[in-house]
């Protein structure tokens, strides 16, 4: 197999996926977002499947969706990365799929995201529709804080601060949920604790392993399906005993987390490969 893989920094989680595809004897080459460049006309990319491990979403969206209409299958595909991307299509998709996940309202404007703000009730959360890592998330605990950081959006102007994702602020235990999927297997699970509301790993957060119940392997197959991955993360939050889908992220980052999936991917892309194949 010719595995192509598509990057932006060779970090530790790609080392560890090259190392085990060259174990496998398969060829590596390696596609660096910041180099390459596409010719519409004419597929110039000699492999036979790309491995997406890109930082920025625009540069593997549009790569992806470039390489498979030009026949050259992707993990994921560009259909997985335009919904993952976008927390938007993410929770209407989790949504159609009555799938539970935090109630979310959407604006458009200063006055109609203040007004859904006050319907919904204090404290909400606010999100970019597009972004990652928890980058300009915002807790909102009154209306005084909320008029401030609008206006701040307001002022900023881009396309991005111009859709109010308005999200139910969900009192967590002090946790949240990521699992790991591969394919149509669960493959790991964990707690992730803070003091901090958000829970990521910037907020001195711990992690520990956490048991995957059926709940939490149908909800998560469930989720993976919505969204037409293959190789996904799945954040979760427990709410009054149950779980909710919250977030699902297509460009899975795991040795940050303690753990080594690489074989698992590999695995996944070699049965891809004998599928596209035959």
């Amino acid at each position: 197999m010719k595995l192509g893989i598509l990057y932006e920094r060779i970090r530790k989680d790609e080392k560890a996926l090259i190392e085990e595809a060259k174990k496998r004897g398969h060829e590596i080459v390696l596609l660096n977002d910041n180099e390459i460049f596409f010719k519409l006309e004419k597929n110039e990319v000699d492999v036979d499947i790309v491995l997406e491990r890109c930082i920025s979403h625009s540069k593997a969206y549009y790569a992806m969706k470039i390489l498979n209409e030009q026949g050259i299958p992707t993990i994921n595909s560009s259909k997985c990365a335009d919904i993952c991307g976008s927390k938007f299509l993410v929770t209407e998709n989790l949504k159609k799929n009555n799938i539970p996940t935090p109630k979310t309202i959407i604006a458009f404007t200063k006055d109609a995201a203040l007004s859904a703000i006050e319907e919904m009730g204090y404290p909400i959360v606010l999100k970019p529709a597009i972004g990652t890592w928890g980058t300009l998330c915002a807790k909102i605990n009154d209306r005084e804080a909320a008029e401030a950081i609008i206006d701040h959006k307001e002022k900023l102007g881009s396309y991005h601060h111009s859709v109010y994702y308005i999200q139910e602020y969900v009192n967590k235990p002090g946790r949240d949920i990521r699992v790991f999927i591969v394919g149509d297997t669960v493959v790991s699970a964990i707690y992730r604790s803070s003091k901090h509301w958000m829970t990521s790993l910037e907020n001195k957060t711990k992690i520990t392993e956490c048991e995957i119940t059926d709940e939490i392997k149908k909800l998560a197959l469930d989720a993976k399906d919505s969204v037409f991955g293959d190789i996904i993360a799945i954040d979760m939050l427990e709410k009054d005993g149950k779980i909710l889908v919250n977030e699902i992220n297509y460009t899975v980052e795991f040795s940050k987390f303690g753990l080594d999936i690489s074989k698992e991917i590999i695995d996944h892309v070699e049965k891809k490969n004998e599928e596209v194949s035959s």
